[in-house]
């Protein structure tokens, strides 16, 4: 279910469905205002005028398919500029985007599944999509070449190399076993990628690329592999066009650093023209999105969810205001590499102290009265099987519903470890996630661990992909795709940036392993549930992690914007961008 980081879930942002790891957080020169001081420049005609939205997090890299950069600042804005043959529509669910393309299945027995790209598809540069982006996604995305990073395999690596050549626009993957999500498995927004660019990049001719995807040949592929990897990479400023030619509506023009991301329309693209000529994201805090919209600095804005930011919200005149459930829950990542939580004996201390309930009496409930803990990793509380799953956990989930003060110190006095420091480690700036290392640090310091607050700006650049941590706070958000979430969970061959993907703590157990395997070969829904209950009540034994919370949408948008759709999945609120306007 879950799929990319946010510092406030939602991870690969390769295998379609993957988590996305959001952040939720911003930088403080966000907040200055633009310098026409208006979110929206006027024009005589309605398809010149700019739509500003803010989000927290500063766009980075103009690759989020690898484990580094696989982030909702990178995946979310590029929706409508990296397009694929399927995305998440407004109510959460697979949508085939036919103008970029079919695909069907045409097998159950094996597994085979036909793509055909729409003849007229070209990138901006004027290269028609073809074979060799297809080869190149597959390349990156399966596990199956050396040297690549991803954030995750799943349903790619069931398939081999695509069956096609050069200029060619349709191939047929035939699957090694049954995969339940097949629909929402390959080649989404954001995984096709400009062949070209990275031919160029390794040296390579278009006939030599193609020939070394089909040898898996990562010798020859080493040049660019390394560019996958790292070149796209903006580095404080936008890469030269030649480098970040787009497959959508909307096409990169500008990028301030600390500030803005400016997309302006694609004239070479073959579909619905956008209805606004520009858009312009807005880099700004959460804590000040609602008063950047107040100020007309932005026409959208997606702040973190809170009582007194909702009130605000409610008070602007001439301002809509959505709430309601998303994908996305916060949960504590233990540093299962290189820190003292190697030992089971600790993160369960560790576990009895943190007060998940406090957590979500004082942060989550007053926005949403109804709210509870969340038990789960794998299946979100609005899910038809979230109920069921829980049953099946057995009880080992409500172990730690409660603050067990005495337990905990009895165990870390047992371990010789009274006194223990523990780093935890977020993105910052959050509030709400201060508040929660906050509320941890004054239980847990009585159970005899010294809890530091170790948030960072970089936490998702430094501290998360290195292992700098003892426990992490940060969110997962993804859809309803059971495979999304497989990879998080699934043992890493290695625990480094380039192999470990979306396990960030390199948990591993072999019969998890096994289970979440099973999960993804099985097409019945129904059949899916008891072996998530049963992964799940493993990982609770084990303390894989602690899950905390889900958090809720919260969107507000300025009069005069229309056909602003939240998405409770990881396309976020661009997902449509091409079809917002403004009177």
């Amino acid at each position: 279910m879950f799929h990319a980081r946010t510092s406030g879930k939602f991870l690969v942002a390769v295998a379609g469905g993957a988590l996305l790891l959001s952040a939720c957080a911003g930088t403080d020169s966000a907040s200055k205002p633009t310098t026409s001081g208006s979110a929206a420049a006027s024009s005589s005609s309605g398809a010149a005028k700019t739509i500003t939205f803010a989000f927290d997090q500063e766009f980075s890299s103009y690759n989020g398919n690898t484990g580094a950069e696989n982030a909702s600042r990178n995946n979310l804005p590029l929706q409508r500029v990296l397009t694929g043959f399927w995305y998440y529509g407004g109510d959460g669910t697979v949508t085939p985007d036919k103008d970029f393309g079919t695909y069907e299945k045409i097998s159950d027995d094996p597994l085979k599944v036909k793509y055909t790209i729409n003849p007229a598809a070209v990138w901006s540069d004027g290269t028609p999509i073809d074979c060799d982006d297809l080869m190149l996604a597959w390349a990156a995305n399966s596990g199956k070449i050396k040297g690549f990073s991803t954030a995750g395999t799943t349903g790619y690596e069931l398939t081999d190399v695509p069956n096609c050549e050069k200029g060619g626009k349709e191939i047929t993957h035939t699957y090694s076993e049954p995969f339940g999500d097949w629909a929402g498995a390959l080649y989404s927004v954001g995984q096709v990628m400009p062949a070209q660019v990275v031919e160029k990049k390794g040296g390579l001719s278009e006939d030599e690329f193609i020939e070394a995807v089909k040898k898996k040949d990562a010798k020859k592929l080493a040049d660019a592999i390394k560019f996958y990897n790292d070149g796209w990479v903006m580095k404080g400023q936008l890469l030269s066009e030649d480098l970040i030619p787009s497959s959508g509506p909307y096409k990169l023009s500008k990028f301030d650093a600390g500030q803005s991301l400016t997309f302006v329309a694609n004239d070479k693209y073959w579909g619905p023209k956008p209805q606004v000529q520009t858009v312009v994201e807005r880099f700004i805090a959460l804590d000040q999105q609602a008063q950047a919209l107040q100020n007309g600095e932005v026409n959208i804005a997606v702040p973190q969810p809170g009582p007194d930011v909702l009130n605000q919200l409610n008070a602007l005149e001439g301002v809509t205001v959505k709430t309601g459930p998303q994908y996305f829950y916060d949960h504590l990542d233990f540093n299962l590499d290189s820190s003292p939580f190697k030992d089971r004996t600790l993160r369960e201390a560790f576990a009895k102290c943190v007060p998940r309930q406090l957590i979500v009496d004082n942060l989550i409930k007053p926005l949403n009265p109804n709210a509870a803990i969340l038990q789960t990793r794998l299946v979100a509380s609005v899910q038809p099987n979230y109920a069921d799953v829980v049953n099946g956990i057995g009880g080992e989930d409500k172990k730690y519903d409660q603050v067990d003060i005495e337990g905990a110190k009895a165990l870390l006095e047992k371990a010789g470890k009274t006194g223990l420091e523990v780093k935890i480690g977020y993105q910052s700036p959050n509030p709400r996630r201060t508040s929660v290392a906050q509320l941890i640090s004054d239980s847990c310091n009585k159970a005899g661990f010294k809890i530091k607050d170790n948030g960072d700006e970089n936490f998702f650049g430094n501290g998360l992909t290195n292992n700098t941590y003892d426990v992490a706070l940060f969110g997962w958000i993804g859809s309803d795709l059971i495979s999304g979430s497989t990879s998080t969970y699934t043992s890493p061959s290695k625990c480094d940036s380039e192999h470990k993907g979306n396990n960030n703590g390199c948990y591993s157990n072999k019969k998890v392993d096994e289970l979440l395997k099973k999960v993804n070969a099985t097409t019945d829904k129904a059949a899916q549930t008891p072996l998530v209950a049963e992964a799940e009540k493993i990982m609770w034994q084990d303390l894989a992690t602690i899950p905390l919370y889900e958090n809720p949408n919260l969107t507000a948008w300025s009069e005069g914007v229309n056909n602003v759709i939240p998405n409770p999945t990881q396309a976020g609120i661009s997902w449509n961008m091409d079809k917002w306007t403004i009177e």
